[in-house]
């Protein structure tokens, strides 16, 4: 094992995003992505409640209705990636969070390795629907995976591609990237690359920085088309915690070990590690079969 790079099977699990109104939040997640719920606690005044698929944990929300707005131009969230299967279950969920009132559609892009359509949730939170397509198609120049933005007509895509659209969700969907808001590139590549240790997978768009483990085109992306400069978070609603999966415990180890180097402080159980970028986002890494509870007490 590498232990300068994340285990190529790491991979991204269950954002948490503080809200303000959690019943029209999950209310939402439910309608719109076909999310329902999985577990919900009550700790002090905060009410946790965990959305996913089939069982599969894919949004923490947390009720904190007294913080103010997150700041557009701040360090934190530009979107949380939802990934399905294949382009019918792309296209089902598609048509389904089009048709809520609540729902704002804000695009779509064929990254050449996927096909993509961008949400934003009731309380400003960006959403990525997006389905990839097969390794073999994706393209390679200079070392990284080659990716644009072209237009995707959604009209088309659904004509295509829709079928039956009350049909349950898909099986296999889950986290499949997070995009975040950074203050600067550089810093956000030492915290995110040399101490989480994903790899860059594309360095070359203007003011973006696009990571990964074991070669997919991004698990992790930050950049500064919004945010260049901005400072550490204060405490508001929106992004919370990021999470990350990893296959077993010498990973965690490995990425203590990393940001041990680095001087960046982390705390660690033996079964999950956080740490907090230079913006003060908490990035949680778990080895799998983490308990509902553990999902619950990840740093928010």
């Amino acid at each position: 094992m590498d232990e300068r790079v994340i285990n190529k099977h790491a991979g991204m699990d269950a954002v948490t995003l503080r809200v303000r109104d959690l019943e029209a939040m999950s209310s939402y997640y439910s309608r719109a992505f076909e999310m329902e719920p999985i577990e919900e606690r009550v700790a002090g005044k905060e009410v946790q409640r965990i959305l996913g698929v089939h069982h599969v944990p894919m949004v923490r929300l947390i009720a904190t209705p007294d913080l103010p707005d997150s700041d557009p131009r701040g360090a934190g969230l530009f979107h949380t990636a939802f990934l399905f299967p294949d382009e019918h279950s792309l296209a089902q969920v598609v048509f389904r969070a089009a048709r809520q009132p609540d729902s704002r559609f804000v695009g779509t892009g064929d990254h050449l390795v996927s096909e993509a359509f961008y949400f934003t949730d009731p309380e400003g939170n960006g959403v990525e629907l997006y389905r990839d397509r097969p390794r073999a198609q994706w393209m390679y120049a200079n070392g990284e995976v080659q990716m644009d933005t072209l237009w995707l007509d959604p009209n088309a895509y659904l004509a295509t591609h829709l079928g039956k659209p009350d049909e349950p969700a898909p099986l296999g969907a889950h986290v499949g990237h997070v995009h975040l808001q950074v203050g600067a590139i550089e810093p956000a590549r030492r915290f995110y690359v040399d101490g989480l240790g994903f790899e860059v997978t594309s360095g070359s768009t203007p003011g973006a920085l696009f990571t990964s483990a074991g070669g997919y085109h991004h698990h992790l992306a930050m950049n500064v088309w919004n945010s260049r400069g901005a400072g550490p978070r204060a405490a508001s609603l929106g992004l919370a915690n990021v999470a990350i999966s990893v296959p077993g415990r010498e990973d965690l180890d490995a990425m203590g070990a990393r940001l041990k180097r680095l001087r960046i402080p982390y705390s660690s159980d033996g079964e999950s590690l956080t740490a907090w970028d230079p913006w003060g986002t908490a990035v949680t890494a778990s080895i799998p079969g983490a308990s509902m509870d553990r999902v619950i007490s990840r740093t928010a």
